[in-house]
């Protein structure tokens, strides 16, 4: 238990601080990052399988339509997520982006009620209660509806529902969700290479190495995640997310000087005290093991 809530938390570090990588790669268009991730991940992940001999386990998933579905779903909705905070992120909103990331662990903590039959105590109730307050909050200062923020919450929620549904092991689903859209990610990536978009004709070694590289340090932390996933309560690993927002959040603040006010710190301690009362109140009763998922 405890190796998977570490697991859980150095996906959600390096997720925080992956805002700086794009950043890097601000030279090519949002849908090249992207491609590249897939793609990449897609290679990384087929030699980890080839090392690891795992190719059973991937062939009773594809034989099992359920699973397989569930799969396909996973692969669509982290290359929605990937790619709305590829943009968010190189159009300067990393704090829009954050808040999608602090309004998920309310989306997953609805979702571990509907899909999994979780139940919470009254600190667990009264701590969502303030999280919800200060998401709301911070949206009314928005003066807009969170066009972004929503998608990156209730898709990254959703892939979160499907990936413990699916319940293999990290590398077998990492493989099989890159697997569902490698070839779009391949056709745009030639699409813009010939076009001159593409890194190649940018003639940059350094972005080159970058985009490569994508695919490592886009599986790295989903491996992570996919074995913290597997060991924790759903609503526990959407609480413990708010690691990434929060590294986020002073990211494009005292990096990048993004805009932020005293009534955004004000939605956001709503936010951080819920968290707080959340985690003790998860250590106190000791609720460790999840139901089991349904497949």
């Amino acid at each position: 238990m405890q190796k998977s809530i570490f697991s859980a938390m150095m996906a959600y570090v390096l997720w925080g601080i992956l805002p700086i990588y794009w950043k890097s790669l601000g030279a090519v268009s949002p849908l090249y990052i992207i491609s590249s991730r897939i793609f990449w991940s897609f290679v990384f992940c087929g030699i980890f399988v080839g090392f690891t001999h795992k190719w059973p386990e991937i062939k009773t998933i594809i034989m099992d339509k359920k699973r397989l579905g569930y799969s396909v779903l996973c692969g669509l909705l982290v290359s929605l997520n990937w790619y709305t905070f590829i943009w968010a992120v190189n159009a300067n909103y990393i704090v829009d982006a954050s808040l999608g990331y602090y309004i998920n662990p309310l989306v997953v903590v609805l979702f571990s009620f509907l899909f999994f039959g979780e139940k919470f105590n009254r600190l667990e109730m009264a701590s969502i209660g303030l999280a919800l307050f200060g998401v709301l909050f911070i949206t009314i200062q928005f003066g807009k509806f969170p066009v972004v923020a929503m998608v990156l919450a209730i898709t990254f929620a959703l892939y979160g529902v499907f990936k413990k549904k699916l319940n293999a092991s990290p590398i077998v689903s990492l493989i099989l969700e890159t697997a569902v859209v490698t070839p779009f990610a391949l056709g745009a990536i030639i699409y813009l290479e010939r076009h001159g978009e593409g890194v190649i004709s940018l003639g940059d070694p350094l972005v080159t190495s970058l985009a490569i590289l994508a695919g490592v340090v886009t599986a790295i932390p989903l491996l992570l995640y996919a074995k913290g996933i597997q060991e924790i309560s759903f609503s526990l690993l959407g609480f413990l997310q708010y690691i990434t927002p929060t590294m986020m959040l002073f990211l494009g603040i005292f990096l990048y000087k993004e805009t932020f006010n005293m009534a955004n710190l004000f939605g956001f301690s709503f936010i951080w005290m819920a968290l707080l009362i959340f985690s003790f109140s998860k250590v106190r009763s000791g609720k460790a093991e999840p139901p089991e998922p349904e497949i």
